[in-house]
């Protein structure tokens, strides 16, 4: 609220959207987004560049209300555009590729450096090492996380289809049904990798429509994206809503997956 009003935003509320490991708030009467995250856990700079690039490339993407990254204390703060829900139905299979392949073209012509998805597979690889950050995994599950994320990175590397920069996770949660269209929004996991890999993010129907897919690619990126949100979700310090519970269920669908596979 103070940033806001620092900026001349006529700001007299903030009412939470999202709390999970980072912190979405809407701000009153103005209508401007916040996105709150803790310093150390954050790549807010390359989220705005990315976000800038893409919205001059005319990309379905949300806009930022300030270019600028605030530091408060152990924070970094950003600002967007607040679009208001549009209660319809959800976004049809045709309007998901759609936005999809208009936000890789776009990525296409942005010109930034980004880290590769490697960097993300060896984070997740190092959560599950580290017992003291996921004390609650028991040793059959630890390995079974090892495994399928060496295996699986090891396909994807080896796979030899180009690499571009992607969202890095474009699930529903990060696409917005608005009166201007689908848009996205969340670029800090943008990275380096084949298409695949961004696509396994989005729903089945999506993935499999999409032109020019390795479906077989396609198979292992949704095996290892399984693998590694399972692994955030057995961190410690996880705040994501519900994690643990999810954390069981996924553990439990990389088990038949990881059954499919060996078959």
């Amino acid at each position: 609220m103070s940033i806001g009003s620092q900026l001349g935003l006529a700001v007299r509320d903030a009412a939470v959207l999202h709390n999970s490991n980072a912190l979405t708030l809407r701000l009153q009467p103005c209508d401007v987004l916040a996105r709150v995250a803790p310093v150390a856990h954050q790549r807010a700079q390359l989220e705005v560049d990315v976000a800038r690039g893409l919205t001059e490339a005319g990309s379905p993407v949300a806009t930022l209300e300030s270019p600028e990254v605030f530091v408060q204390n152990d924070y970094v703060v950003t600002l967007w555009t607040y679009y208001e829900p549009v209660a319809a139905q959800p976004i049809s299979r045709a309007g998901y590729v759609n936005a999809l392949e208009r936000l890789h073209a776009g990525m296409r012509s942005v010109d930034l450096p980004a880290p590769h998805f490697t960097d993300r597979v060896s984070a997740a690889e190092r959560l599950v090492a580290d017992h003291a950050r996921t004390p609650e995994l028991t040793a059959p599950d630890r390995a079974l996380l090892a495994g399928t994320l060496a295996r699986m990175r090891r396909a994807v590397t080896d796979s030899g289809r180009p690499e571009q920069l992607l969202h890095g996770e474009p699930h529903p949660g990060n696409l917005l049904s608005t009166r201007a269209g689908p848009l996205f929004i969340d670029f800090e996991t943008c990275c380096r990798r084949p298409v695949e890999f961004d696509l396994a993010h989005a729903p089945d129907d999506v993935g499999d429509h999409y032109p020019g897919v390795d479906r077989r690619l396609l198979r292992e990126c949704r095996t290892l994206v399984l693998a590694m949100i399972t692994a955030w979700r057995w961190d410690r310090d996880d705040q994501f809503p519900d994690g643990r519970r999810l954390g069981i269920e996924w553990l439990n669908e990389l088990r038949r997956t990881a059954a499919a596979l060996d078959e």
